[in-house]
């Protein structure tokens, strides 16, 4: 037992050195530990054998893969934007390509029963729906569009292909398990993630702050949710892996930190994960699939039904990124691989497909898993259409918001300006186009026309009303709020509840003052931030690609020159060898304006 834990765990640290080594960047991780579990297990030398333990660990594995694929979930996505009236609206082309991909799974598997290819039509739709989300974000990171249009679009895809097949896999075990009232009790668990989700989002900020290397209750809390509602699941006839995901929808729920991520992302893909698709190899017989005629015939036709099941996605794709895009993320959707294998295990325990069908769907999403990763980097290509820009939203037309509006890089934001003012909209309509007029500028007003919908919103109207709309627009948006104000007798009134609403004060009579001290003090600061060429500069580190690389490994590092770091409410003093954390707010200097461009594309995109 101890010899076949110990050459799994080998094996598990051998893949990603030599993935590494040789540059093997084409093959998902996942794709590649299944392959190193085929070589030593029953299809290659035999060196492992399947036993209690490696079954517990590998069991666990799945559990927290499906844990993690729940947390990976945007949730922001699903909303519907207003402000999307006119361009490119992830969720609506997602849930329609998903449904194209439905209805061509459900014939194809129609065709199969019929055909006497495999007993079960309905398990056949089901797998021909599931999208490894894993391989889906990961190609997205590397491509570093998973923020862009085209990469929330087949994220939500993604999402859709992992909680619509996780649903129809626990239906399909009770219809099959003989056990058909208890579909019904599968909603148990839906509502004991509701009742978690409520009675631990209070407590779940305390939590953050009470935590220390020692007690670590955000770790803690994530594997009570785990068992919680892998137990329920159970308990109520439902698949482990519907608790294990909901769990995960859970945790994400709770806003965790990214180190809190960064670290359940360690504990499953560091131990637990490996261990899964290791063992996935190894329980894989390519021997007596090579021997059974009729299964390895299968395999293309699996894979042809795969490749076709998802083809129709490309054209709802079409209308939005074009055919080279669209049929990239068609092919994307194709790989499937982590919900395949549980859904094997049911089949199986349900006796509905033999091991010999079983090893046969595994190896079809194997050759999927290579082929469609590989395509997708081969023919994607990133048109200036799948940008994205950070959202600001000026309220108020005066002097003030529009040369704000007007000097914004076009290459970095959208800006749109609301005035409720007539007189106001035609002075400045003709100096800025993307300026409405509101007459009645009311908090309801700004959210029915998609204004709270932002990145950042700035009040610039009254000092009253600019306090009023802040801080009851706080609770609607999770944009940053910026409130500016005039009068010093109103800012020393407002300022303690503004704050403890995080909303952001820019206090004119304090500026100017502030402004006035440094070009008495320090007058060439004054004209550098005058200066539009070699301003003072800030960037806040969204790419994760750069987390923990130090200063002096950034891109660009010799066209900059870096100031002081924020880091969290700290000012660091930075040096060669500080190493840059995600979430970092970078304050620096370049010669050129088209440096500072590129030091923010780098750094500033989502990845």
């Amino acid at each position: 037992m101890q010899i076949s834990l110990l050459i799994v765990m080998l094996a598990a640290l051998l893949v990603p050195i030599l993935m590494a080594r040789f540059k093997i960047n084409a093959i998902p991780t996942a794709v590649a530990e299944i392959l190193i579990g085929m070589v030593i297990g029953t299809s290659g030398f035999q060196f492992v054998h399947s036993n209690e333990s490696l079954t517990l660990l590998s069991t666990l594995g799945v559990i927290i893969l499906m844990f993690l694929s729940g947390m990976e979930i945007d949730f922001s996505l699903f909303k519907k934007s207003p402000s999307e009236a006119t361009t490119i609206k992830p969720m609506s082309l997602a849930t329609r390509a998903f449904g194209v991909n439905v209805l061509l799974a459900g014939l194809i598997g129609i065709i199969m029963q019929r055909s006497g290819i495999i007993k079960d039509g309905f398990f056949i739709m089901i797998v021909l729906t599931t999208i490894a989300m894993g391989v889906v974000i990961a190609t997205l990171k590397e491509k570093e569009i998973l923020s862009r249009p085209i990469g929330q679009t087949l994220l939500l895809t993604a999402v859709l292909g992992e909680i619509f097949p996780m649903v129809m896999i626990t239906i399909y075990g009770s219809l099959n398990g003989g056990d058909l009232a208890g579909i019904w009790l599968t909603v148990i668990p839906l509502l004991v993630a509701i009742l978690l989700l409520k009675r631990f989002r209070q407590p779940y900020l305390w939590f953050s702050e009470m935590t220390k290397a020692t007690t670590q209750l955000d770790i803690r809390l994530a594997f009570f949710l785990i068992f919680t509602l892998v137990l329920v699941a159970e308990q109520v006839g439902a698949e482990n892996i519907l608790g294990a995901f909901l769990a995960g929808m859970v945790m994400k729920l709770l806003e965790p930190t990214e180190v809190t991520m960064d670290k359940l992302t360690s504990i499953g893909y560091g131990f637990f994960i490996p261990i899964f698709f290791i063992m996935t190899g190894v329980k894989f017989d390519l021997w007596g699939l090579v021997q059974s005629p009729t299964a390895l015939k299968l395999v293309p036709l699996l894979v042809g039904s795969l490749i076709i099941a998802k083809l129709g996605s490309i054209l709802v794709f079409k209308t939005a990124f074009g055919w080279r895009n669209a049929a990239a993320g068609g092919i994307l959707t194709v790989t499937t691989i982590t919900l395949v294998l549980p859904a094997l295990e049911v089949a199986k325990s349900l006796h509905t497909i033999t091991q010999v069908q079983a090893d046969a769907f595994t190896l079809a999403a194997l050759i999927v898993c290579l082929i469609a990763p590989i395509t997708f980097n081969t023919v994607f290509k990133l048109r200036p259409a799948d940008q994205v820009k950070e959202r600001v939203v000026l309220v108020g037309a005066n002097i003030l918001t529009v040369p704000i509006a007007q000097k914004l890089s076009r290459d970095f934001y959208d800006v749109r300006m609301v005035t409720n003012s007539a007189e106001k909209y035609q002075v400045y309509n003709s100096e800025f186009r993307e300026l409405t007029l509101m007459p009645e500028l009311t908090v309801e007003n700004l959210q029915g026309a998609g204004y709270l919908d932002a990145d950042v919103i700035v009040f610039g109207v009254k000092d009253q009303i600019n306090a009023q709309l802040a801080l009851a627009s706080r609770p609607l948006t999770t944009a940053r709020i910026i409130a500016s104000f005039q009068d010093p007798a109103t800012v020393a009134e407002v300022t303690p509840k503004l704050r403890a609403a995080q909303v952001e004060i820019l206090n004119s009579y304090h500026v100017n003052a502030t402004v006035m001290r440094e070009l008495i003090e320090s007058p060439s600061i004054l004209q550098m931030l005058e200066n539009n060429d070699s301003g003072l500069y800030e960037v806040q580190v969204r790419n994760h690609r750069y987390a923990g690389v130090p200063l002096m490994g950034l891109p660009l590092i010799n066209h900059m020159t870096i100031s002081r770091i924020r880091r969290g409410k700290q000012w660091l003093a930075p040096h060669g060898q500080t190493p840059i954390e995600y979430g970092d707010r970078i304050i620096f200097t370049a010669d050129h304006h088209e440096d500072v461009q590129e030091i923010r594309r780098l750094l500033g995109r989502e990845n």
